[in-house]
């Protein structure tokens, strides 16, 4: 069986921006931008880069609808695994276009999350090779510090096919985190969970489902000229993985446990 590699994107993470003041009332709409430095390219821990690093950035709306927000908006990255794969020819970037709505439970910490992502990768296919464009529905609720996130692919996942050429939708991912900010210092740790569970047959040794986590910690710059400037590293690995899915046809292992360092800024 061919070798096929998962790809993913970072996932969605909206910051509303305070409301501009406009004749002594403030608006219902907000715009923010952010862009990154990474060491690695990792979602759902993988590598999408070969472990090269990557330059990603985004730019969201979202409009305060009474008790919820409705929002939309776009990110990309370089990426280099359909190349590598030999899947497309001239593919180097990945765009997410994203939107939904989100908002509390009355006047509690708890909230919720709904929308729907695409993620689209520039370039041209290789005769015989499937669509790695991918749309996923998602659904997440959090608790303070904590979040739970479903995933549900609607569409081939990322160009995978199972045993028996069977397309891929239904493929699901549960993303379990934590963040916790130390008051009043602009350090924050955190930690993740995600199991992927693909859907199909698969010959053994060839199960693209298995699960990741990670864990690391962050400083955002408090100071006038940097100020919204986060810094930060994590670990990332792979559990319950058959590897050779995984292992580009470089014989680069894309989902082993790596360090990640970044740095990036939110406007």
């Amino acid at each position: 069986m061919r070798k096929l590699l998962l790809a993913s994107a970072a996932a969605v993470s909206l910051s509303l921006a305070a409301a501009t003041p406009a004749l002594g009332q403030s608006s219902p709409h907000s715009w923010t931008a952010n862009v990154g430095l990474f060491s690695n390219y990792l979602f759902r821990g993988v590598s999408q880069t070969a472990a090269d690093p990557a330059l990603q950035g985004g730019f969201d709306y979202a409009y305060a609808a009474g008790p919820v927000n409705i929002y939309a908006g776009t990110w990309g990255s370089n990426v280099s695994w359909l190349e590598d794969a030999g899947l497309y020819t001239g593919s180097s970037l990945e765009l997410d276009f994203y939107g939904g709505v989100n908002g509390k439970f009355g006047q509690s910490d708890f909230g919720w999350d709904a929308g729907i992502i695409y993620y689209y990768y520039t370039g041209d296919k290789v005769a015989g090779a499937v669509s790695p464009n991918t749309t996923e529905l998602y659904g997440a609720l959090s608790w303070k510090w904590f979040s739970v996130k479903y995933s549900y692919a609607l569409s081939d996942y990322f160009g995978l096919r199972d045993l028996n050429n069977s397309k891929t939708d239904g493929t699901w991912y549960l993303d379990l985190k934590a963040k916790y900010d130390v008051p009043n210092t602009g350090f924050s740790v955190f930690g993740h969970y995600g199991i992927t569970e693909a859907e199909g047959t698969y010959a053994p040794g060839l199960d693209p489902s298995y699960h990741d986590w990670n864990i690391g910690g962050s400083y955002t710059v408090q100071s006038t000229v940097f100020k919204g400037t986060e810094l930060g590293a994590y670990y990332s690995d792979t559990t319950s993985i058959d590897r050779a899915v995984y292992t580009n046809p470089q014989g680069k292992d894309l989902a082993k446990g790596t360090f990640v360092v970044y740095v990036k800024k939110t406007f």
